[in-house]
């Protein structure tokens, strides 16, 4: 008997697709001259198997291919928007000062987009946070250090994924009710860029303790949240820290609802 195409052995049968991060002209060692590399970076990689899920990069596309982002909608049951580069401010109708991606924005947000529109849920962490307030009309703040002179340091080179910071659960807010009677606690902090107009319908569900947006919800149906944190880079042993593992469990529910395919 085939087997269940929706299933594989000690797994959810959850399909998520991660977006790509661009390399748009390949490093010397891989060989590959001035190539476009798509990847996936391990960590987020690792985070999803770790819960059962099957991740699978989703390529960038173009007018060649007869494939578009709503054929990758309907096959899978959740999108997952990486962290990487700056977003272009000319997505959200601003002057660029600062090296950016135009053409992942345009991929990125065509898949959002293509995501919403088949009811399926999607997960932003870091840039895809930003994406989903940009996507919404919202604007970002281009550099914190520069635009925001008093706020905490959000990124340090040096320090990496190991900088940290508290953030502040709003209270009542939809990721409360998942972090019962904590309404602080600490998280990685890797950006220089973040949320400064909110996006129409969005809400804000966490801050930084300098008022900087930290994690976002979609108010309308469906689930779109964003955290700007990276959890998938976080160790579950390290003390003081905001368990991952709810927001995970939380968007893999989802697509589980709304990921169901017929036999």
């Amino acid at each position: 008997m085939k087997a269940h195409p929706a299933k594989f052995e000690h797994g959810t049968g959850l399909r998520i697709g991660v977006s790509a991060r661009f390399f748009h002209s390949a490093p010397a060692e891989s060989g590959l001259g001035n190539k476009t590399l798509l990847y996936l970076e391990q960590s987020m990689a690792h985070w999803l198997m770790a819960h059962g899920a099957l991740p699978l990069l989703v390529p960038s596309l173009n007018v060649a291919t007869r494939l578009r982002a709503d054929d990758y909608a309907r096959a899978l049951d959740g999108l997952v928007l990486q962290g990487g580069g700056d977003i272009s401010p000319l997505t959200y109708g601003e002057i660029v000062d600062w090296s950016s991606d135009a053409l992942r924005d345009a991929y990125e947000l065509e898949l959002l987009r293509a995501f919403i529109a088949c009811g399926k849920p999607v997960l932003g962490v870091c840039r895809g946070a930003q994406l989903i307030n940009v996507a919404f009309g919202g604007t970002l703040y281009q550099d914190i250090p520069t635009q925001l002179p008093t706020a905490l340091h959000h990124l340090d080179l040096k320090e990496f994924d190991r900088l940290r910071h508290d953030v502040l659960i709003e209270p009542e807010s939809h990721l409360a009710g998942f972090y019962s009677g904590i309404t602080q606690k600490r998280v990685n902090s890797l950006h220089h860029q973040a949320v400064k107009r909110l996006g129409t319908g969005l809400a804000v569900e966490a801050r930084a303790a300098d008022g900087v947006i930290e994690a976002i919800r979609w108010t309308g149906p469906g689930y779109l949240f964003g955290v700007q944190w990276h959890p998938e880079f976080d160790s579950p042993d390290e003390p003081g820290l905001l368990s991952a593992r709810p927001i995970l469990e939380e968007f893999l529910a989802a697509a589980r609802t709304t990921g169901e395919r017929p036999a």
